[in-house]
Protein backbone atom coordinates (compact mmCIF):
# COMPACT_ATOMS: atom_id res chain seq x y z
CA UNK A 1 0.00 0.00 0.00
CA UNK A 2 0.97 3.73 -0.43
CA UNK A 3 1.87 6.04 2.00
CA UNK A 4 0.29 9.08 2.59
CA UNK A 5 4.06 10.59 1.42
CA UNK A 6 3.37 8.99 -2.07
CA UNK A 7 -0.53 9.41 -2.12
CA UNK A 8 -0.42 12.75 -0.96
CA UNK A 9 3.04 14.56 -2.71
CA UNK A 10 3.15 16.91 0.54
CA UNK A 11 1.52 17.98 3.30
CA UNK A 12 0.50 21.69 3.31
CA UNK A 13 2.16 23.39 6.25
CA UNK A 14 2.62 26.73 6.34
CA UNK A 15 4.24 28.54 9.54
CA UNK A 16 2.76 31.97 7.93
CA UNK A 17 -1.20 30.37 8.69
CA UNK A 18 -2.73 31.90 11.71
CA UNK A 19 -4.70 27.95 11.50
CA UNK A 20 -2.59 26.03 14.11
CA UNK A 21 -0.46 23.31 12.54
CA UNK A 22 -2.45 19.95 14.27
CA UNK A 23 -5.67 21.89 12.53
CA UNK A 24 -3.57 21.74 9.05
CA UNK A 25 -2.60 17.93 9.77
CA UNK A 26 -6.21 16.89 9.88
CA UNK A 27 -7.07 18.95 6.90
CA UNK A 28 -4.50 17.22 4.81
CA UNK A 29 -5.63 14.06 5.49
CA UNK A 30 -9.18 14.79 5.81
CA UNK A 31 -8.92 16.77 2.05
CA UNK A 32 -6.96 13.76 0.45
CA UNK A 33 -9.56 11.59 1.61
CA UNK A 34 -11.86 13.88 -0.05
CA UNK A 35 -9.84 13.95 -3.21
CA UNK A 36 -9.97 9.96 -3.23
CA UNK A 37 -5.73 10.60 -2.48
CA UNK A 38 -6.14 8.47 0.32
CA UNK A 39 -8.85 5.19 0.75
CA UNK A 40 -10.03 2.91 3.37
CA UNK A 41 -6.89 0.86 4.49
CA UNK A 42 -4.75 2.78 3.11
CA UNK A 43 -1.13 3.28 5.21
CA UNK A 44 -0.47 6.89 6.24
CA UNK A 45 2.86 8.06 8.05
CA UNK A 46 3.87 7.06 11.51
CA UNK A 47 3.49 10.35 14.01
CA UNK A 48 7.89 9.98 13.82
CA UNK A 49 7.84 10.08 9.92
CA UNK A 50 5.17 12.96 10.11
CA UNK A 51 7.22 15.06 12.23
CA UNK A 52 10.32 14.22 10.43
CA UNK A 53 9.08 14.89 7.29
CA UNK A 54 7.34 18.40 7.95
CA UNK A 55 9.09 19.74 10.45
CA UNK A 56 6.34 19.32 12.95
CA UNK A 57 6.86 18.57 17.06
CA UNK A 58 6.11 15.33 17.71
CA UNK A 59 3.03 16.66 19.80
CA UNK A 60 1.52 18.32 17.00
CA UNK A 61 1.74 15.08 15.17
CA UNK A 62 0.08 13.21 17.81
CA UNK A 63 -2.69 15.63 18.71
CA UNK A 64 -3.79 15.86 15.04
CA UNK A 65 -4.12 11.52 14.98
CA UNK A 66 -5.45 11.24 18.25
CA UNK A 67 -8.38 14.03 17.02
CA UNK A 68 -8.31 11.64 13.42
CA UNK A 69 -8.89 8.48 16.09
CA UNK A 70 -11.71 10.05 17.68
CA UNK A 71 -13.44 11.00 14.69
CA UNK A 72 -13.06 7.16 13.10
CA UNK A 73 -10.64 8.57 10.15
CA UNK A 74 -7.60 6.53 11.26
CA UNK A 75 -7.07 3.68 13.16
CA UNK A 76 -3.49 2.24 14.90
CA UNK A 77 -2.66 -1.40 14.51
CA UNK A 78 -0.03 -2.08 16.64
CA UNK A 79 3.27 -3.01 15.54
CA UNK A 80 2.00 -1.91 12.04
CA UNK A 81 0.66 2.00 11.76
CA UNK A 82 -1.95 3.76 11.10
CA UNK A 83 -5.06 3.14 8.51
CA UNK A 84 -7.46 5.14 6.96
CA UNK A 85 -10.76 3.66 8.72
CA UNK A 86 -13.53 5.23 7.00
CA UNK A 87 -13.99 7.85 4.29
CA UNK A 88 -17.54 8.94 4.71
CA UNK A 89 -16.30 11.68 6.27
CA UNK A 90 -18.41 14.80 6.90
CA UNK A 91 -16.40 17.94 6.85
CA UNK A 92 -17.30 21.19 6.12
CA UNK A 93 -15.52 23.13 2.91
CA UNK A 94 -13.73 26.15 3.76
CA UNK A 95 -15.16 28.70 0.91
CA UNK A 96 -13.76 32.05 0.16
CA UNK A 97 -16.51 34.09 -2.01
CA UNK A 98 -15.28 37.15 -3.75
CA UNK A 99 -17.95 39.32 -5.72
CA UNK A 100 -16.96 42.52 -7.84
CA UNK A 101 -19.79 44.00 -6.08
CA UNK A 102 -23.14 43.09 -4.52
CA UNK A 103 -26.21 43.77 -6.73
CA UNK A 104 -29.64 41.72 -6.86
CA UNK A 105 -28.20 39.34 -8.82
CA UNK A 106 -25.10 38.71 -6.87
CA UNK A 107 -27.91 38.07 -3.91
CA UNK A 108 -29.42 35.62 -6.37
CA UNK A 109 -26.27 33.90 -6.99
CA UNK A 110 -25.26 33.78 -3.56
CA UNK A 111 -28.75 32.02 -2.32
CA UNK A 112 -28.88 29.56 -5.01
CA UNK A 113 -25.02 28.66 -3.80
CA UNK A 114 -25.55 28.72 0.15
CA UNK A 115 -28.93 26.59 -0.67
CA UNK A 116 -27.16 23.92 -2.40
CA UNK A 117 -23.74 23.33 -0.33
CA UNK A 118 -26.30 22.93 2.61
CA UNK A 119 -24.87 22.30 6.02
CA UNK A 120 -21.38 21.00 3.87
CA UNK A 121 -19.45 24.55 3.78
CA UNK A 122 -18.78 27.69 5.40
CA UNK A 123 -18.50 30.62 3.38
CA UNK A 124 -17.11 34.25 3.91
CA UNK A 125 -17.99 36.85 1.57
CA UNK A 126 -15.98 39.32 0.35
CA UNK A 127 -16.01 42.28 -2.49
CA UNK A 128 -12.81 43.22 -4.24
CA UNK A 129 -14.81 46.11 -5.83
CA UNK A 130 -12.53 45.17 -9.53
CA UNK A 131 -9.54 46.42 -8.04
CA UNK A 132 -6.55 44.38 -8.13
CA UNK A 133 -4.68 46.06 -5.01
CA UNK A 134 -7.47 44.95 -2.92
CA UNK A 135 -7.83 41.64 -4.80
CA UNK A 136 -3.77 40.65 -3.64
CA UNK A 137 -4.27 41.23 0.34
CA UNK A 138 -7.75 38.96 -0.34
CA UNK A 139 -6.05 36.57 -2.17
CA UNK A 140 -2.56 35.78 -0.49
CA UNK A 141 -3.58 36.46 3.05
CA UNK A 142 -6.25 33.60 2.75
CA UNK A 143 -4.29 31.55 0.56
CA UNK A 144 -4.24 28.47 2.78
CA UNK A 145 -7.04 28.93 4.41
CA UNK A 146 -9.90 27.85 1.92
CA UNK A 147 -10.36 24.72 0.51
CA UNK A 148 -11.94 26.45 -2.61
CA UNK A 149 -11.80 30.14 -3.94
CA UNK A 150 -14.78 31.23 -6.13
CA UNK A 151 -13.87 34.19 -7.74
CA UNK A 152 -16.20 36.44 -10.41
CA UNK A 153 -12.93 37.94 -12.26
CA UNK A 154 -14.55 41.44 -13.15
CA UNK A 155 -11.35 44.40 -13.64
CA UNK A 156 -11.24 46.30 -15.93
CA UNK A 157 -8.10 47.84 -15.14
CA UNK A 158 -4.70 46.04 -14.30
CA UNK A 159 -6.29 42.77 -15.83
CA UNK A 160 -3.20 41.19 -16.10
CA UNK A 161 -2.26 42.20 -12.69
CA UNK A 162 -5.32 40.76 -11.31
CA UNK A 163 -5.24 37.78 -13.46
CA UNK A 164 -2.04 36.59 -12.33
CA UNK A 165 -3.08 36.81 -8.73
CA UNK A 166 -5.80 34.86 -9.45
CA UNK A 167 -3.92 32.23 -10.86
CA UNK A 168 -1.57 31.56 -7.54
CA UNK A 169 -4.34 29.81 -6.22
CA UNK A 170 -4.02 26.00 -6.92
CA UNK A 171 -6.29 25.06 -10.09
CA UNK A 172 -7.90 22.32 -7.62
CA UNK A 173 -8.98 24.89 -5.51
CA UNK A 174 -10.13 27.50 -8.07
CA UNK A 175 -13.78 28.32 -9.42
CA UNK A 176 -14.57 31.24 -12.08
CA UNK A 177 -17.66 32.57 -12.19
CA UNK A 178 -19.54 35.13 -14.57
CA UNK A 179 -16.99 35.66 -16.43
CA UNK A 180 -14.30 33.31 -17.67
CA UNK A 181 -10.37 34.42 -17.88
CA UNK A 182 -9.52 35.29 -21.30
CA UNK A 183 -6.86 34.22 -22.87
CA UNK A 184 -5.53 32.01 -19.59
CA UNK A 185 -4.75 28.29 -21.33
CA UNK A 186 -5.11 26.76 -17.65
CA UNK A 187 -7.36 24.34 -16.61
CA UNK A 188 -9.73 25.10 -13.66
CA UNK A 189 -13.43 25.24 -12.93
CA UNK A 190 -15.92 27.48 -14.20
CA UNK A 191 -19.21 28.85 -14.64
CA UNK A 192 -19.32 31.41 -16.75
CA UNK A 193 -21.46 34.03 -19.18
CA UNK A 194 -20.04 34.52 -22.50
CA UNK A 195 -20.79 37.94 -22.95
CA UNK A 196 -20.33 38.45 -26.50
CA UNK A 197 -22.13 36.21 -28.34
CA UNK A 198 -24.84 35.32 -25.42
CA UNK A 199 -26.68 38.80 -27.08
CA UNK A 200 -26.13 37.80 -30.38
CA UNK A 201 -28.26 34.18 -30.00
CA UNK A 202 -30.50 36.17 -27.29
CA UNK A 203 -31.16 38.34 -29.99
CA UNK A 204 -31.25 36.12 -32.84
CA UNK A 205 -34.05 34.37 -30.55
CA UNK A 206 -36.20 37.29 -31.33
CA UNK A 207 -35.21 38.49 -34.84
CA UNK A 208 -39.07 38.15 -36.03
CA UNK A 209 -40.14 40.55 -33.48
CA UNK A 210 -37.15 43.02 -33.69
CA UNK A 211 -37.49 44.19 -37.31
CA UNK A 212 -40.52 45.45 -36.95
CA UNK A 213 -37.77 48.46 -35.21
CA UNK A 214 -35.72 50.44 -37.75
CA UNK A 215 -33.06 51.08 -34.98
CA UNK A 216 -31.34 49.55 -31.97
CA UNK A 217 -30.05 51.52 -29.33
CA UNK A 218 -27.51 49.73 -26.71
CA UNK A 219 -27.43 51.77 -23.31
CA UNK A 220 -23.98 50.52 -22.31
CA UNK A 221 -23.14 52.57 -19.00
CA UNK A 222 -19.53 54.48 -18.57
CA UNK A 223 -20.02 56.07 -14.55
CA UNK A 224 -20.90 51.40 -13.56
CA UNK A 225 -18.61 49.01 -15.32
CA UNK A 226 -19.99 46.08 -17.80
CA UNK A 227 -17.95 43.69 -19.89
CA UNK A 228 -17.43 45.55 -22.75
CA UNK A 229 -17.82 41.87 -24.70
CA UNK A 230 -21.39 43.45 -24.67
CA UNK A 231 -20.88 46.12 -27.15
CA UNK A 232 -18.66 43.51 -29.43
CA UNK A 233 -21.67 41.46 -29.24
CA UNK A 234 -24.57 43.96 -29.92
CA UNK A 235 -22.07 45.50 -32.98
CA UNK A 236 -22.03 41.74 -34.41
CA UNK A 237 -25.42 41.15 -34.83
CA UNK A 238 -26.14 44.52 -36.05
CA UNK A 239 -23.98 44.15 -38.60
CA UNK A 240 -25.18 40.60 -39.42
CA UNK A 241 -28.26 41.46 -39.55
CA UNK A 242 -28.76 45.08 -40.90
CA UNK A 243 -29.80 46.91 -38.45
CA UNK A 244 -28.91 50.34 -37.94
CA UNK A 245 -27.79 50.98 -34.96
CA UNK A 246 -26.36 53.29 -32.05
CA UNK A 247 -24.70 52.80 -28.35
CA UNK A 248 -25.13 55.75 -25.89
CA UNK A 249 -24.15 55.49 -22.48
CA UNK A 250 -27.14 56.83 -20.27
CA UNK A 251 -30.38 57.98 -20.74
CA UNK A 252 -30.94 61.20 -19.61
CA UNK A 253 -34.85 63.61 -19.16
CA UNK A 254 -33.50 65.57 -22.04
CA UNK A 255 -32.28 62.27 -23.84
CA UNK A 256 -34.54 61.92 -27.72
CA UNK A 257 -36.65 58.95 -28.17
CA UNK A 258 -37.66 58.21 -31.03
CA UNK A 259 -40.90 55.89 -32.67
CA UNK A 260 -39.35 52.41 -33.99
CA UNK A 261 -36.29 52.60 -31.78
CA UNK A 262 -35.62 49.75 -29.92
CA UNK A 263 -33.16 50.09 -26.50
CA UNK A 264 -31.05 47.11 -24.91
CA UNK A 265 -30.85 48.87 -21.48
CA UNK A 266 -28.40 47.22 -18.62
CA UNK A 267 -28.70 49.70 -15.86
CA UNK A 268 -31.94 50.02 -13.92
CA UNK A 269 -31.77 53.61 -13.15
CA UNK A 270 -31.89 53.82 -17.68
CA UNK A 271 -34.82 51.72 -17.86
CA UNK A 272 -36.67 53.91 -15.58
CA UNK A 273 -36.02 57.18 -17.18
CA UNK A 274 -36.37 55.61 -20.73
CA UNK A 275 -39.78 54.77 -19.62
CA UNK A 276 -40.47 58.04 -18.13
CA UNK A 277 -39.00 59.87 -21.49
CA UNK A 278 -41.63 57.52 -23.43
CA UNK A 279 -44.63 58.97 -21.36
CA UNK A 280 -43.92 62.37 -21.66
CA UNK A 281 -43.55 61.69 -25.48
CA UNK A 282 -46.35 59.58 -25.36
CA UNK A 283 -44.59 56.63 -27.17
CA UNK A 284 -46.14 53.26 -26.20
CA UNK A 285 -43.62 50.56 -24.99
CA UNK A 286 -43.93 47.43 -27.33
CA UNK A 287 -45.85 49.52 -30.00
CA UNK A 288 -44.23 52.18 -30.53
CA UNK A 289 -40.38 51.89 -28.92
CA UNK A 290 -39.00 48.51 -28.15
CA UNK A 291 -37.32 47.85 -24.30
CA UNK A 292 -35.49 44.97 -23.80
CA UNK A 293 -33.64 45.01 -20.45
CA UNK A 294 -30.54 42.95 -19.23
CA UNK A 295 -31.42 40.65 -16.44
CA UNK A 296 -34.64 39.25 -14.77
CA UNK A 297 -36.01 40.46 -11.78
CA UNK A 298 -40.09 39.91 -10.69
CA UNK A 299 -41.10 43.18 -10.97
CA UNK A 300 -40.07 43.31 -15.16
CA UNK A 301 -42.54 40.93 -15.30
CA UNK A 302 -45.39 42.96 -14.09
CA UNK A 303 -43.89 46.69 -15.19
CA UNK A 304 -45.89 47.71 -18.26
CA UNK A 305 -47.92 44.62 -18.42
CA UNK A 306 -44.12 42.82 -18.82
CA UNK A 307 -40.28 43.89 -19.86
CA UNK A 308 -38.82 41.86 -21.98
CA UNK A 309 -35.06 40.92 -21.00
CA UNK A 310 -31.75 39.38 -21.48
CA UNK A 311 -30.72 37.63 -19.17
CA UNK A 312 -28.03 34.46 -17.65
CA UNK A 313 -30.13 32.47 -14.40
CA UNK A 314 -28.61 33.93 -12.07
CA UNK A 315 -29.74 30.95 -9.33
CA UNK A 316 -28.12 28.33 -12.23
CA UNK A 317 -25.20 29.71 -11.40
CA UNK A 318 -25.05 29.53 -8.27
CA UNK A 319 -26.40 26.28 -8.05
CA UNK A 320 -24.12 24.64 -10.68
CA UNK A 321 -21.14 26.58 -8.95
CA UNK A 322 -22.25 24.37 -5.97
CA UNK A 323 -22.04 21.69 -7.40
CA UNK A 324 -18.72 21.38 -8.72
CA UNK A 325 -17.63 21.75 -5.24
CA UNK A 326 -19.87 19.02 -3.69
CA UNK A 327 -19.14 16.28 -6.67
CA UNK A 328 -15.38 17.46 -6.97
CA UNK A 329 -15.58 18.15 -10.38
CA UNK A 330 -13.55 20.90 -12.25
CA UNK A 331 -15.38 21.54 -15.58
CA UNK A 332 -16.19 24.71 -17.78
CA UNK A 333 -20.04 25.32 -18.04
CA UNK A 334 -21.57 27.94 -19.71
CA UNK A 335 -24.67 29.24 -17.89
CA UNK A 336 -28.13 29.88 -19.68
CA UNK A 337 -28.92 32.73 -21.36
CA UNK A 338 -32.13 33.78 -22.88
CA UNK A 339 -34.56 36.17 -24.37
CA UNK A 340 -38.07 36.41 -22.50
CA UNK A 341 -40.11 38.12 -25.03
CA UNK A 342 -42.84 39.98 -23.25
CA UNK A 343 -45.05 43.20 -23.86
CA UNK A 344 -42.56 45.83 -24.04
CA UNK A 345 -40.98 44.42 -27.31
Amino acid sequence: MQTLNEKYSAFDIDEERKTPKYLQVIDCVTNAIKQGKLRKDDKILSINECSNEYFLSRDTVQKAYDILEQRGIICAIKGKGFYISRTDIVSKYRILLLFNKISNYKKQIYNSFIETLGDNAVVDLKIHHSNAKVLESLILDNLHDYNYFVIMPHFYENIAEAYNLILKIPPEKLIILDKDLTYVNKKYAAVFQDFRNDIVEALESGLDVLQKYKKLVLVHPKMVSYPVEIVTGFRNFCMQNNFSNKIIHEIKTDTEINAGEAYIVIEETDLVQLIKNCNSKKLKPGKDVGIISYNETPLKEILLDGISVISTDHAKMGETAARLILENRQEKIKNPFTLILRKSL
